[in-house]
């Protein structure tokens, strides 16, 4: 009965997000313009910089020791309890389960899975060429640093460039990628961009990372974000893919245990012959579809999706057919000082001695 319940719940989300997305003009998908490939390369040049001056031991490494010894922790001490607690905005764990409620809510507001599968995608981007960087060239922390002057590189560490501030730009700057509307977009980047630049701050503030770990999180981020519109294809594939596999889920159910309600809207003749297909079902060479070219994605979604069907007509009645509302008879109401000739005992004259 408990699994039940739970299937029941889950076909009522899928049931919404069958129907299509409301106010389509609002989801508008970013496009890879030339201003943006712009931006992109200019970032990676920038990011490359870092990467090189540090490798060189150049000025940025002396700028990173010389705050080392400044200790801004210890200039100003006041400030690192509220510190402490704005640099979890950057730790992954947190933030990506308050962005995820809040993406939730907009998938089931706008019946569409984009702004989740957006967030995997930046997410599991940013996961793998950070990594990466950090595990390959293995820079050490301030804490654990043996050589003054050194870049303290290929040492075993894992701080180069900054998590923290990385995350930050994405995971915050994916509500701005996702914005419905231009103005909202330029207020949550310029949101999304204080809460990054604070974050990376408070970092070597608090001493956990040299500066260039911070320049070269910023750009980590800023490259994973403006890198997104080449992932939209796939994006929409993804969507396409688990809205037919929870098809072909419900058919199998449906099979399995019997006359089982699903509460999923008609299917059209695409979506109806995938889900066979991944029931296992043999289907007869007439019923054979057409191939799908590989470039339309955004078809397997409407196919997915289709209008709730309308309520039944209900057979027009007259007006002198319908029930009354009132009950039949005079409205007066009745007087208990007259008789049933409708005349007043006491108004009658006497009569007689």
């Amino acid at each position: 009965m408990r699994t039940d319940q739970i299937f029941t719940r889950l076909e009522r989300v899928f049931a919404r997000l069958d129907r299509e997305p409301e106010r389509p003009a609002h989801l508008q998908v970013p496009q890879m313009s030339r201003h943006r490939v712009v931006l992109f390369g200019a970032t990676l040049v920038f990011y490359l910089s870092i990467v090189y001056a540090v490798l060189t031991t150049s000025w940025i490494v002396r700028l990173d020791w010389q705050l080392m010894f400044f200790r801004p922790y210890e200039q100003w001490p006041q400030l690192h309890a509220f510190l402490d607690y704005l640099v979890v905005l950057g730790q992954r764990g947190p933030t990506s389960m308050m962005v995820m409620a809040w993406l939730g809510w907009r998938c089931w507001r706008q019946h569409t899975l984009r702004p989740l599968i957006t967030l995997g995608v930046a997410l599991l981007a940013l996961n793998v060429t950070v990594g990466s960087v950090k595990l390959g060239l293995g820079r050490l922390g301030p804490h654990y640093a043996t050589q003054i002057g050194s870049a303290e590189m290929f040492g075993g560490g894992d701080i180069f460039p900054s998590g923290h501030t990385a995350n930050a730009v994405v995971t915050w700057g994916i509500l701005a990628y996702l914005a419905s509307t231009v103005v909202t977009r330029r207020v949550l980047s310029l949101v999304s961009a204080v809460v990054a630049l604070s974050v990376g701050a408070t970092t070597v503030y608090l001493g956990t990372h040299w500066v260039s770990d911070v320049l070269l999180g910023w750009a980590a981020g800023v490259l994973v974000l403006l890198a997104l519109p080449w992932f939209e294809p796939f994006i929409a594939r993804a969507e396409a893919f688990i809205l037919e596999q929870r098809v072909a889920w419900s058919l199998r159910r449906q099979g399995g245990r019997g006359a089982v309600p699903v509460s999923v809207a008609p299917l059209s003749a695409q979506a109806k012959v995938f889900a066979q297909r991944a029931a296992g079902a043999a289907l007869p060479a007439a019923e054979e579809p057409a191939p799908v070219p590989a470039g339309a994605a955004a078809g397997h979604v409407a196919a997915a999706r289709t209008a709730a069907p309308h309520a039944a007509a209900r057979p027009h009645v007259i007006r002198s057919e319908r029930t009354p509302v009132t009950p039949a008879g005079s409205r007066r109401p009745a007087h208990t000082d007259r008789d049933r000739a409708g005349r007043n005992p006491s108004a009658r004259p006497v009569t007689g001695g």
